[in-house]
């Protein structure tokens, strides 16, 4: 469900192996084919003395080639420049009125989270209110805190503060009082793990976190739900409701309203799949009589909203609800068997529901059709949330492009939009709930788009399926010129136009052309398209991207020497797997925090949790065909692969550097051309602060012209904006 897919994103690190081992148990130990030699595994340790000794060997030797490049600092230096610019939109979040926002620059770099009212937001130099200084914070007490995130009690009057040591998913939490501008000694706290907890008033929390021994799920996630009351000892917290170690998570939902707040537990059973829980008049959690594949997205005028993954027909009804539906449900509806719903919204076989953002008076959501955005205010009549009560408005924003929904208050009828496309900057819009979305914000240009052109391809899959895609380039543009394709294809996540400076400024000015796959497994056209290359039906998400490769090369706009892929975490296992599959289309990779090798992804990280998206290898039929892809157990010393660059970090306890490790290891032992750079910290998104992104993008773009051959025709002075789950 997406209110937590970031979080089913996250999990423990998984444990690692000793340096002596020559080979590790996959699957049934009865299998014949489970014993898997594998002479890397020692890489597994992630912070052994070993393995980041030999990190720091490749580092070096990776930093010793890219920087060399005379263009490498001067590509750093305007990442870095546009990255902390002044004149960059300060997005927030809407609450009470009130717009939050952490703001990093050159001189906090870790950063201040501030507040300003929603009205003093709008001018174009807001009055903002420092609550606190990040980089301050780690100084005095002498941590490497990276900010996570802010929950605040319905009153505003405190919230729990997320804070990570170097940007990893396990994190503290502590309670900061807004008017004193402290940490409340006596309040709220945890200590690091992966917690999640969230105010169901001003003096409850619910909280899951590492209670000690058999309270989290394979997945690394939390289990155990319960309700702490200010002022109780933590032992003393109650109990409310408990999930199995294979669930992926038990966790928390509390939606906070004008209204009222109702609390709900979420039990994802898998990863694409939860139970809710709602307490009654007694305060015992009752199970809602909804399908697993209901994705639950907010609250509005007292009623529930949500998606289906699957079709479903409700008790009483005679037609089902459409996959891929916005549905609303009155919550004192909730438990009864013959609920009345309303069907906000049903796409049709070429849209999409993106995103669903809930307010005090109605309901946003951004819809894309054929990969172009809008977004949809939905409004309850004033009778009543009953069926067929709710009005549909498209909002006056611009076309041909991704449009987002950024805010919208819980407490007030104001809410923020934003559009962008390849070559438009970004704008922010807001909305004071009389559906006239005025423009308050807008990013300047940072390269001169008026020479550039987008447009939309399809290219045939290897089955016949049309593949949509985007392409960017000058145009004048006249035969073939260096390539950057970029994929992700995986859970239900889709990739959209957006504006980037570094792509512009970095790749398109210098005379490069830029491709945006809309592959299978993504989520562009709905659940059904992620679901088309979910489990035993992986491989099309590579004959997609593949099938976009071949098509560039057939159009003329690239060779295949000029071709060069890029992509991170699910994108990451793309791009390694198409090169192992298809090297005679590429001419350069680029594999940021990848997962690579499928046989354990399992026992690495985060893995279990993704048990749903790609089979378990120790079920032998899904491992059978996990092997026929996994690229780590497919790259073969006689083949000849394009070089590839892996950039990781060492602190991502999501995927864990793990997968990169191990496949660059080998690929470098076959004789293959390989760089390998892991930072230490970042995370996930392997850069913690601005410095870190503009080197991690830096070493990428440089490695990339010089391998595909862009020759640098104007001078750069940009950021990329490439974020990955």
């Amino acid at each position: 469900m997406r209110i937590f897919r970031s979080l089913a994103l996250v999990a423990i690190v998984a444990g690692g192996a000793a340096g002596a081992w020559q080979a590790v148990e996959a699957g049934n130990s009865k299998d014949k084919h489970a014993r898997v030699d594998d002479p890397y595994i020692w890489l597994e340790d992630v912070h052994g003395t070993m393995p980041l000794s030999w990190v720091k060997k490749q580092n070096e030797h990776a930093l010793a080639l890219l920087t060399a490049d005379p263009q490498y600092k001067s590509d750093y230096d305007s990442l870095l420049a546009v990255l902390d610019a002044t004149d960059r939109i300060p997005f927030g979040n809407l609450d009470h009125n009130t717009v939050f926002n952490l703001w990093q620059d050159a001189e906090h770099p870790k950063g201040l989270w501030r507040r300003t009212t929603a009205d003093d937001y709008a001018k174009p130099a807001p009055h903002w209110d420092v609550l606190l200084d990040v980089d301050k914070l780690a100084a005095g007490e002498k941590e490497n805190w990276v900010f996570k995130g802010a929950d605040c009690a319905p009153s505003l009057k405190r919230c729990l503060i997320t804070l990570s040591r170097g940007g990893g998913d396990a994190a503290v939490v502590r309670e900061f009082d807004l008017k004193t501008k402290t940490f409340v000694a006596d309040g709220f706290s945890l200590p690091e793990a992966k917690s999640d907890v969230t105010y169901v008033d001003d003096d409850r929390v619910l909280f899951g976190t590492d209670f000690g021994k058999g309270t989290l799920t394979a997945s690394g996630y939390p289990r155990i739900v319960k309700l702490w009351k200010r002022g109780q000892k933590i032992a003393d917290a109650k109990t409310v409701l408990e999930g199995k170690s294979e669930d992926v998570l038990v966790a928390p939902l509390v939606f906070r309203t004008q209204d009222g707040n109702v609390p709900l537990i979420v039990r994802a059973v898998s990863f694409f799949e939860s139970e809710y829980y709602l307490p009654d008049s007694n305060g015992t959690w009752v199970k809602l009589p909804l399908p697993l594949s209901v994705d639950m997205k907010g609250m509005t005028k007292n009623s529930l909203l949500f998606t289906l993954r699957k079709d479903w027909t409700p008790a009483g009804a005679t037609m089902p609800l459409k996959q891929g539906s916005l549905v609303a449900l009155p919550v004192d509806q909730a438990t009864k068997s013959a609920a009345k719903f309303a069907v906000l919204y049903a796409p049709g076989p070429r849209a999409s529901i993106n995103e669903v953002v809930t307010g005090r008076d109605a309901v946003y959501a951004a819809i894309y059709d054929n990969v172009v955005g809008s977004v949809h205010v939905f409004r309850p009549a004033k009778d009543g949330p009953a069926k067929d009560s709710w009005s549909d408005t498209r909002l006056d924003l611009p076309p041909g492009g991704s449009a987002h929904v950024v805010s919208a208050d819980d407490y007030g009828s104001a809410a923020q939009f934003r559009f962008e496309s390849f070559t438009a900057p970004t704008t922010l819009y807001a909305d004071k709930g009389d559906g006239k979305p005025l423009a308050i914000k807008a990013l300047p240009a940072r390269f001169d788009a008026s020479s550039f052109d987008t447009q939309q391809f399809e290219a045939t899959s290897k089955d016949g399926t049309k593949i949509p895609y985007f392409v960017v380039r000058a145009k004048a543009a006249s035969g073939p010129s260096p390539t950057l394709l970029y994929g992700y294809g995986g859970f239900e996540i889709a990739m959209l136009p957006s504006y980037s400076a570094g792509i512009g400024k970095l790749w398109l000015t210098k005379g490069g052309t830029y491709v945006l796959a809309n592959i299978r497994g993504g989520g562009e056209f709905g659940p059904a398209w992620h679901d088309a290359a979910l489990l035993t039906h992986r491989q099309r998400a590579f004959d997609d991207f593949a099938a976009v490769a071949a098509d560039l090369v057939t159009r003329g706009i690239t060779t295949p020497k000029q071709l060069g892929i890029i992509g991170g975490s699910n994108g990451g296992l793309l791009v390694s797997t198409v090169m192992t599959q298809h090297p005679e289309l590429l001419g350069a990779v680029v594999c940021q925090v990848p997962l690579i090798d499928m046989i354990r992804y399992t026992k690495i990280g985060a893995g279990a949790s993704w048990v749903a998206e790609y089979g378990d290898p120790a079920d032998k039929t899904m491992r059978d065909y996990i092997r026929s892809y996994s690229p780590y157990q497919n790259v073969a010393a006689e083949k000849k692969y394009p070089p590839v660059f892996f950039v990781t970090a060492t602190s991502d306890d999501r995927v864990t550097p793990v997968h990169a490790r191990k496949m660059a290891a080998r690929m470098l032992a076959q004789g293959h051309e390989v760089l390998f750079y892991e930072n230490t910290d970042g995370g996930h998104a392997a850069a913690a602060d601005h410095k870190q992104q503009a080197e991690m993008y830096a070493l990428s773009y440089t490695y990339l012209r010089e391998k595909l051959g862009l020759k640098s025709v104007a001078a750069s002075t940009s950021v990329p904006t490439t974020a990955s789950p």
